[in-house]
């Protein structure tokens, strides 16, 4: 489907030139611009709007295509952030039915086609991108419809069930949902993430202290379980068996930046709190200093060798758009985080002249050139870093009493499945989620680490 302002925006580029070159971030109308052509390169992968597709998901899972179904639930985030920035709505009518197409029959984004696969990170990012709507006032869909808000708090709560925290490693949700999936046995920080993130969110959103109890509760088990250490570095995990003590030391900057968040908006919501102020600072620090060398953005666990996966490549937009969002919501972040983003968005774009379009977008930013890697998530890190610069021109986060319109449930996920009896077992095409290297790192965290240390 091609929309009127991005195709607008695509000639005014091409009649200048700048596609064949490289685009400017230089003023608020420049960001705009480049945005729209990068918005429109990255809709390019999106079929689910043609007929015969299926609305919601990019072409996967493989081998029917590079992506899963986690990562579309993400770039639909990356597109509401979008419309915020820019004010350009040439995209909500296919994002609206994108988010509602795929709820599930429980209204609990865990359709029973996703079920092989299905992660709490996976359920996780779906129902992060339903808070955001909600937060960014993201037009509300018809009545009928299940609703923003009352879609994220449905996540929340199954994933609050006691279905699915369990006494060993004294707690936390593990990276698989159903019994039988490969990867159950799996505690990460990723799946505790989204979960900390959007209890942090709706505490602040709708009041409610609950929820702040639970985020409380999964950063304690975080720093008790030590896949947060003192110096906030952030690990991926460690398996049941081992009471978690065979933690996997792989670090990936979308596990500090969903926490980063979360604890931005803890902040927020304990109105400036001593001990959340210090989580902030200590944590973004950590951020900075480990995925920000010289101040571009960096994959550390897998970009020196190129042995990133599909999923690890979408991950440098999110970690660009969390930072700026919390800067909207811990403020006193600002002068450290925003130079930073804009250092590392202008080497983004120095990377997009690739392929027959010349405007194509890589991924190893700091070498500011195409590399030749391309993809929904390159370009989708790319759309997060330059719109994200607006971010000082937008309203902050709403919540109920500030403006926000979405309408909630507190009882939203109580009929969700519970998952406690036998799944179909997965197939190989299945065995993938937003955990991504979990699924590497299942066999051998020694293994783990030479794949790291060689790139093989």
């Amino acid at each position: 489907m091609i929309f009127s302002t991005s195709r607008l925006t695509l000639a005014v580029l091409a009649g200048s030139g700048a596609a064949n070159a490289v685009y400017s971030i230089a003023t608020a109308d420049d960001i705009r611009k480049t945005a729209a052509a990068v918005a429109y390169d990255l809709m390019s992968y999106y079929h689910g709007n043609e007929t015969g597709q299926t609305p919601g998901i990019l072409p996967g899972p493989p081998p029917a295509g590079d992506y899963y179904w986690w990562e579309a639930g993400a770039m639909w985030g990356t597109m509401i952030d979008y419309w915020k920035m820019t004010g350009d709505n040439s995209y909500n009518e296919v994002i609206k039915q994108a988010l509602l197409w795929q709820v599930g029959p429980q209204e609990d984004y865990m359709p029973p086609n996703v079920t092989a696969s299905l992660g709490n990170d996976d359920q996780g990012f779906w129902g992060m991108t339903a808070m955001l709507a909600a937060e960014n006032g993201f037009p509300d869909p018809p009545e009928d419809e299940p609703q923003w808000l009352a879609l994220a708090q449905a996540v929340f709560n199954t994933q609050a069930s006691p279905e699915r925290h369990d006494t060993t490693c004294n707690g936390g949700l593990r990276w698989q949902i159903p019994l039988s999936n490969n990867g159950y046995n799996y505690k990460n920080s990723i799946a505790n993430g989204c979960f900390f993130n959007l209890g942090a969110r709706l505490a602040r959103y709708t009041g409610n202290k609950t929820y702040a109890d639970w985020a409380d509760k999964t950063w304690d088990w975080m720093e008790n379980v030590g896949l947060m250490t003192p110096s906030y570095d952030i690990y991926d995990g460690g398996h049941v068996e081992h009471n978690c003590t065979d933690i996997n030391k792989a670090q990936f900057s979308y596990n500090n930046g969903v926490f980063l968040l979360g604890a931005a908006y803890m902040y927020n919501y304990t109105k400036g709190s001593e001990k959340w102020r210090q989580r902030v600072a200590g944590l973004l620090n950590a951020t900075l200093s480990d995925f920000f060398p010289d101040g571009v953005a960096y994959e550390i666990a897998c970009e020196e060798h190129m042995s990133c996966t599909t999923d690890m490549l979408s991950f440098k937009g999110y970690i660009h758009r969390w930072l700026a969002t919390a800067t909207q919501v811990a403020p006193f972040i600002t002068n450290d985080v925003m130079p930073v983003l804009r250092k590392s968005a202008e080497a983004a774009i120095s990377t997009c002249t690739g392929e027959a379009n010349g405007r194509t977008c890589g991924f190893k930013w700091s070498k500011r050139v195409y590399d030749g890697s391309k993809g929904a998530g390159q370009q989708m890190n790319v759309l997060g870093a330059v719109s994200t610069l607006l971010i000082g021109q937008t309203k902050v986060p709403l919540t109920n009493s500030t403006g926000g319109t979405s309408k909630g449930d507190p009882n939203a996920g109580s009929h969700s499945d519970k998952f406690t009896g036998h799944t179909t077992p997965p197939t190989t095409a299945d065995k993938a989620g937003a955990g991504i290297l979990t699924f590497v790192i299942l066999t051998s965290a020694i293994g783990t680490f030479g794949w790291m240390s060689t790139g093989v």
